[in-house]
Parts: structure tokens; C-alpha cells; sequence
């Protein structure tokens, strides 16, 4: 992973004006090169200012997050497995708010795309995905580009207040009411 965020600092320098250009590109191939989204946000603190570093940053989660919209149509299997995970992770019958989505993408340890996936579940059509998507993004681009730096200076009791919290939040925040269809109902108790 050093090598891929050398690459980019290398690619930052000698861009001048295609620098923006290139980080976003990056950010759209993260997924690929396995890189976490938190990694590349920090950068682009580091890059290009708190500013354009979360511009920069959404654009590329929003391109990211269009890519998926296209492929996990096109991947049934995935799909499924991500409905597995889903159902595993936040149970069969609950759907996860854009504000729960946005609380959870800050959780480094949980996928991005499982996120992404949950917002699919809950907004279908491609422009209700991708607004979800873009105001799921903004706290994760905004808080990793302004307090990236400062995040591994935390010490570990910190870092222990600030999941709980993110925990309260993603609870006070959650879904109030559960629809299960009648015919699942009865298929789930008999």
C-alpha cells in the first residue's frame, strides 16, 4: 500500500494543474488496488488542503459509488453475497438510514461498498442512489480530509470514546419502525 500512496504523491508533483485530475482517477481506482477509503481522504488533506481535498474526495467516492450502481446489477452473485453479509451484519429485516450510512462509512473496519450496497436496497432508482451517496459521503470525505492528520496521534482511549459515540449516534439514529411483508411473515415462524 506504501508503494500505491507514493505513486500518488509522485503523481501530485509532477501533475501540477492534472493533479486533481489524477487524484480523483485514483479514488476511483482504490477499489481495485484494495486501498481503504480513509487512506486516500487523508491524502488528499495532505494534497490538497481541507478544501479541495474533500472536493476532490467526493467526486471520486461519487464516481466510485456510480461504478457500483453499474456493476452490481451486472454481478448477480455478488449481489447476493452482499445480501448475505447485510442480513448477517445488521439483521434480515432492518435497512440502514443515509444518516446510519454516513455514521458507519466514519467506522474504518466496515466496508465501503456493503454501505453502498444498504443504500442500493433503500434507494432503487440511480438518481435517489446517488443523492443518498453523496450525502453519505460528505461527513466521511470531510472528517478524514480535516482530521485525518490527527487521528493516528489519538491515543487508544480516545479512539474508544469516539466509537462509542459513533455507536450512540448510529443507534438514536436508527430506523424506528420494521416492515416485514406478511408472506415473510409466515414463511420466517413456520
Amino acid at each position: 500500500m506504501d508503494e500505491e500512496l507514493a505513486m500518488l504523491f509522485v503523481m501530485v508533483e509532477a501533475g501540477g494543474i492534472f493533479a486533481p485530475i489524477a487524484f480523483i482517477l485514483f479514488h476511483f481506482l482504490r477499489q481495485f488496488l484494495f486501498i481503504p477509503v480513509a487512506v486516500i481522504c487523508i491524502a488528499g488533506g495532505v494534497l490538497f488542503g481541507t478544501v479541495g481535498g474533500t472536493i476532490y474526495s467526493i467526486i471520486g467516492l461519487l464516481l466510485s459509488s456510480f461504478l457500483f450502481f453499474i456493476l452490481i446489477k451486472k454481478m448477480p452473485k455478488t449481489h447476493e453475497k452482499l445480501s448475505r453479509v447485510k442480513k448477517k451484519w445488521f439483521g434480515e429485516y432492518r435497512n440502514l438510514t443515509v444518516s446510519q450510512v454516513a455514521i458507519l462509512r466514519l467506522v474504518p473496519f466496515v466496508h465501503y461498498h456493503l454501505l453502498s450496497f444498504c443504500l442500493l436496497e433503500r434507494h432503487t432508482s440511480f438518481r435517489d442512489y446517488m443523492k443518498a451517496s453523496f450525502i453519505a459521503n460528505l461527513p466521511l470525505a470531510f472528517f478524514y480530509t480535516v482530521f485525518g492528520q490527527f487521528i493516528s496521534s489519538f491515543t487508544p482511549s480516545m479512539i474508544v470514546i469516539i466509537l462509542f459515540s459513533l455507536t450512540i449516534l448510529l443507534y438514536v439514529l436508527r430506523e424506528k419502525v420494521t416492515i416485514i411483508k406478511w408472506k415473510e411473515f409466515f414463511k420466517a415462524t413456520a
